[in-house]
């Protein structure tokens, strides 16, 4: 069955993951790829398929009403999923009001005009809204985030996706629009932009640079292979009910610290240096603002209603991510450039 799929956020980490997937998956849908190529966007993260008869680029930037309306008129997309975003809590701190227009406002911008062009006739239309764990704020030593936990966010970041993630249920409730969220635990994988701790970490070992643990490093997440995730989003897409929301997670606790010992222990043996090498790069740092200790997703309702579960272990996800960036020094240079020399120095060096 043929339809018009728009991605938002496709040049990103996660959305090219989803793009490739797809494209590759669904020669009869076209997928256009909408992302406005900030900081965090990169073409060569989808350069596999872009000459793909069924894939089209478009750049754009969902804060921008106009251009958003008139692409939909143009276009009459059957359904969207959405996953621009700004994503680092870091930079919320530092400039909430971005994460607002970005994730609330842009969002949205989405919205309207996806209801806009449908004008009531939603037969076979989704908008379907890719969300975070951390709206549900932090957890204690026990529990798990489930569907049905209230939200608590505890960051700008979060509090901004909280919001979208309420908008999008609002346009359905008032307007009878389908659709599905889905709420993830953090991502790891191919071509994530070295801001997040494991890219981060792997560059830094790389070049024997120092690894700044927040804290004690005892802040503990659910990690998530981002080719499983992008499993889960098509499953979700095209077999979700809607308005239900699904929370995608790794089942696969670690705190930071153990995390980062792993992924030294990997590193050591993929660089051929001595054992506990890298270890001793490790160096603390001031705690960030309003720290969540503690995520985990429980994602048992993913798995009973539409069969999702990791393919892989944390520990094979993460040799699988350490191979790749070793393999590709030449985009991991390409991005670790310029404004990001400048971005890293202000945040990490003590």
């Amino acid at each position: 069955m043929s339809k018009k799929i728009l991605i938002t956020g496709g040049a990103g980490f996660i959305g090219a993951h989803v793009v490739r997937l797809f494209v590759n998956k669904y020669p009869a849908y076209q997928i256009y790829n909408l992302d406005a190529l900030t900081y965090a966007g990169n073409l060569e993260n989808i350069a596999d398929v872009e000459d793909a008869t069924n894939y089209t680029f478009v750049k754009g930037d969902i804060k921008d009403i106009t251009f958003i309306n008139d692409l939909f008129q143009k276009e009459q997309f059957d359904a969207v999923i959405h996953l621009a975003a700004e994503s680092h809590v870091d930079r919320s701190i530092t400039n909430p009001n971005a994460f607002i227009e970005t994730n609330v406002l842009g969002t949205a911008n989405l919205l309207n005009a996806f209801r806009d062009t449908c004008k009531g006739n939603f037969e076979d239309k989704l908008f379907y809204h890719v969300s975070t764990d951390e709206v549900y704020g932090s957890l204690g030593k026990t529990g798990l985030f489930t569907e049905t936990t209230s939200y608590d966010p505890q960051s700008p970041y979060a509090a901004s996706k909280a919001a979208s993630d309420h908008m999008v249920r609002a346009f359905g409730n008032t307007y009878g629009m389908p659709f599905v969220i889905s709420n993830c635990s953090n991502n790891y994988g191919a071509n994530q932009f070295p801001e997040k701790l494991i890219p981060l970490f792997i560059h830094n070992i790389k070049n024997n640079k120092s690894l700044p643990v927040y804290g004690d490093g005892q802040y503990t997440r659910d990690w998530l292979f981002v080719e499983d995730h992008a499993k889960a989003i098509d499953l979700i897409f095209h077999k979700g009910k809607n308005t239900e929301t699904y929370n995608i997670g790794g089942f696969n606790e670690w705190t930071n610290l153990d995390l980062i010992h792993l992924l030294c222990a990997q590193m050591d043996e993929k660089l051929d240096r001595e054992k506990g090498a890298s270890v001793k790069l490790i160096t603390y740092v001031k705690d960030r603002a309003g720290h969540d200790r503690r995520y985990a997703i429980d994602a048992t309702k993913l798995n009973k209603e539409l069969g999702w579960k990791p393919s892989v272990t944390f520990e094979q996800g993460l040799a699988k991510t350490v191979d790749w960036y070793l393999e590709n020094e030449s985009w991991l240079n390409n991005v670790t450039s310029g404004a990001y020399q400048a971005y890293y120095k202000k945040m990490y060096e003590v």
